[in-house]
């Protein structure tokens, strides 16, 4: 029996290393599942277009598809553009069985950061943190917003450390305010996690707000991290087992 088709979706970017860092992804999880058909599609600015790669899979003869969402909030994007996609290519597809998984946002990824986070000190030279701001992308939904915040106060006991989430959109602080927050109370040595999955303007806006405000040092995103992909087999896996028919 064939396994479901793994669909990556990303939200999509105009720069072209978000898409970049998306398919790097799908090629380190075909690495550790070489028997997947793994497959990146967009919501936005990229191709392919989901209806082109749920076409495609149909075309191979794919008739069971699970949709891993490339994204760590629950906010518009998973709430309303992904189950919209999913009508969309059920109705075009009479028979086809899609699941979506859980988003990618998870504590497993602090490992993540921390990595991201040491490369960015030893590029700055830089040898004392006193403060930690977690920048995501913010939503409008105050519950996507709290979940980051609460990575932001785990990160932070990891570390000993006070920690704060920052947003480039939609919700205060932004990056640069939180950093200048923690230098108003002394804190001079305030680095700066990348809570986004690939490059793009937002994360980019994140660190030229965070340098301003005087950051030592701004990761890099979770990008196509072992662990990363490990995170989106593990969605996959739960999802893949809401397709098997349960007996009579």
């Amino acid at each position: 029996m064939t396994a479901p088709a793994l669909v990556a979706l990303a939200h999509g970017s105009k720069d072209p290393r978000s898409a970049a860092t998306v398919h790097a992804l799908c090629d380190r999880v075909r690495s550790l599942r070489p028997d997947l058909r793994v497959e990146p599609a967009f919501l936005d600015h990229a191709r392919p277009s989901p209806s082109t790669v749920f076409g495609r899979l149909v075309k191979a003869g794919y008739d069971e598809i699970v949709v891993v969402p490339l994204l760590l909030t629950s906010a518009f994007h998973a709430r309303v553009d992904v189950p919209g996609v999913i009508a969309a290519a059920t109705d075009k597809h009479p028979g086809l069985r899609i699941r979506v998984s859980d988003v990618l946002g998870d504590d497993v990824l602090l490992d993540v950061l921390d990595r991201r986070l040491r490369a960015s000190l030893k590029q700055a030279r830089a040898t004392e943190i006193d403060a930690l701001v977690l920048a995501a992308a913010g939503s409008s939904d105050p519950l996507a917003n709290a979940s980051v915040a609460r990575l932001a106060r785990l990160w932070g006991v990891r570390h000993h450390l006070p920690a704060i989430a920052a947003f480039a959109s939609a919700a205060p602080p932004a990056t640069g305010e939180a950093v200048r927050d923690f230098r108003r109370q002394g804190r001079r040595h305030v680095a700066v996690g990348s809570y986004f999955i690939a490059p793009g303007f937002l994360p980019e806006r994140a660190e030229e707000l965070a340098v301003e405000a005087g950051a030592i040092a701004v990761a890099e995103p979770l990008g196509a991290d072992p662990e990363v992909a490990w995170l989106v087999l593990t969605r996959y896996t739960v999802a893949a087992v809401e397709l098997v028919p349960l007996p009579a």
